[in-house]
Formats: structure tokens, C-alpha cells, sequence
């Protein structure tokens, strides 16, 4: 019993890191992983679901996906400029073929849905 918790923590552990990246990186989901977090670390340890939880950027996240799948518009921004600014590097800097295009309609297709996601209805900080 006691190895199950600690492996459930070690994945909320990864996954709340892997989320943490994702605040920078366009193409790590940040809300995915720290919903991830939130769901082994409840089987692990509430303790540490609750701190995850309480996170100044991370909590309120959370709670707007959970309860409205919405996403707050400075998310949103902040997401679609490190996407554009990542397509312009992508453009710049990889060479032509195939795997520039593939990659730019990746980064396209993620950017359509985060415009597509509502802002949720109570403000977030």
C-alpha cells in the first residue's frame, strides 16, 4: 500500500513539473498536466493536492477548467504569443521541407482551439 502512494506522488510530482514548463513552452499544456497533478495526488497524498491547489497561478486554472472548461484571456494571450513567437523562430530557423509545415499547422491547430475555449464567467487573479 505504502509503494502505491509513493508512486502516485512521484506522478503528481513529475506532472506538476512537467505543468510548471508548460507556463513557458507553447506546446506543454499547463492545465493538462496540472490536472494530472491534482488527480495522483489525490490518490497519494491530499496533502499535496491541496498545496497544488493552492497555487497563486495554478489554482484558480484549475478551478475555471473544472467547473467551465474556460481558460482566462491572459492564458490565453500569453499561450498565443509564445505560439506566434515559436512560429517565427520555426520559420526562420527550419529548413524547408515537410516538417516545418507539419509543425506550423500543429502550432496553428492548438492556437484555433485556445481562441475556441470561453473565458470563464467569475475573473481569475
Amino acid at each position: 500500500m505504502e509503494l502505491a502512494r509513493v508512486w502516485w506522488v512521484a506522478l503528481a510530482s513529475l506532472s506538476f513539473g512537467i505543468g510548471l514548463l508548460g507556463l513557458f513552452l507553447p506546446l506543454l499544456p499547463t492545465t493538462e498536466f496540472m490536472l494530472a497533478a491534482v488527480y495522483c495526488a489525490s490518490r497519494g497524498s491530499p496533502r499535496l493536492e491541496a498545496w497544488i491547489r493552492s497555487r497563486r497561478y495554478v489554482g484558480p486554472l484549475l478551478e475555471s477548467w473544472e467547473t467551465e472548461r474556460a481558460i482566462p484571456s491572459r492564458a490565453k494571450f500569453a499561450a498565443l504569443g509564445m505560439i506566434g513567437a515559436s512560429m517565427v523562430m520555426i520559420f526562420l530557423h527550419l529548413g524547408e521541407g515537410w516538417l516545418r509545415w507539419v509543425i506550423m499547422v500543429l502550432l496553428g491547430a492548438v492556437a484555433a482551439w485556445l481562441v475556441s475555449r470561453p473565458a470563464p464567467s467569475v475573473p481569475t487573479k
